[in-house]
């Protein structure tokens, strides 16, 4: 059987198209047109999806509203299918997504498990700065020197790229990371202000691990993945005394914009780097 809301497959030639369920809002919604509760959500809006999409939208509406919590095993291919009413196979399809977009894992004989930035392999993902001898797991963790942590007004440019309104609050944290003791990267970090409420200073110095994990555990905020833009450019004075090179040392500028649950922006990031003991390493497949 196929779970209420989701459309039946229709026979002959569009037998593999089914309607897609809008996870902007609950599959639980009222749908018959009439008035709803008071604060409810609006209905799903259907359009034509496979079958599998339409489960791998279910699933990512759980992960989106904390059914599940980073580093939490998700229930077995068994349990979803019988409470999606759909073949095992197809919420096989749509794990398989999952894990190709690297919201879940899956651990061999354990089960599958909400990704977390606490894991290793997750940890270096984002981290595409390395060491020019070793790697980035012997060369240990940044040394944070948190310059400041402010609420503030979003300006244009920052709300546009955090879909917010000029104005609205935003939390602004600049910090240096070193390694081994060099400085090595400057960067200026916007978030917004209603989704970090409370982010001090003390909170991104003392925590001891990524600070992408520290998102997930203090505030519920997971950030799934990211686009930069990297260019070469010159520092002015107050970035060369805060990364300790001269004016005339090429640096590199990546610009990270990244994305929780269903594209939504979460986080813009300004960092200046120094190559000349880190290069910046992308893998490609």
């Amino acid at each position: 059987m196929i779970r209420p809301g989701i459309a039946a497959p229709q026979r002959g030639p569009a037998a593999s198209a089914v309607a897609r369920i809008d996870m902007s809002t609950p599959p639980s919604a009222a749908t018959d047109g009439g008035a709803l509760p008071q604060g409810a959500a609006a209905a799903p809006t259907p359009a034509f999806s496979p079958l599998y999409q339409q489960i791998k939208g279910l699933i990512l509406h759980s992960l989106q509203h904390g059914e599940w919590k980073p580093g939490e095993a998700i229930p077995s291919e068994m349990d979803l299918a019988a409470r999606f009413r759909v073949s095992q196979g197809t919420v096989r399809k749509a794990i398989d997504e999952l894990a190709a977009e690297n919201l879940v894992t899956r651990r061999q004989g354990k089960g599958t498990f909400v990704a977390t930035h606490a894991e290793r392999h997750v940890q270096y993902r984002f981290l595409k700065l390395q060491p020019e001898v070793g790697d980035a797991s012997a060369e240990g963790p940044a040394q944070r020197n948190i310059l400041e942590c402010r609420r503030l007004r979003a300006s244009a440019e920052v709300a546009r790229a955090l879909t917010l309104r000029t104005g609205d609050p935003v939390i602004l944290a600049r910090r240096i990371l070193a390694f081994k003791g060099v400085p090595t990267i400057l960067e200026d970090i916007w978030l917004p202000g209603h989704a970090f409420k409370g982010l001090t200073a003390e909170q991104l110095a003392d925590y001891q691990g990524p600070t992408y994990a520290m998102f997930e555990i203090e505030f519920g905020v997971r950030m799934v993945r990211a686009q930069e833009k990297i260019r070469a450019v010159l520092p002015d004075e107050a970035q060369a005394r805060a990364l300790d090179v001269s004016p005339t040392t090429p640096l590199l500028s990546v610009e990270r914009l990244a994305y929780t649950y269903n594209d939504v922006p979460m986080e813009l990031r300004r960092g200046l780097y120094r190559t000349d003991t880190h290069h910046y390493r992308n893998d490609l497949n």
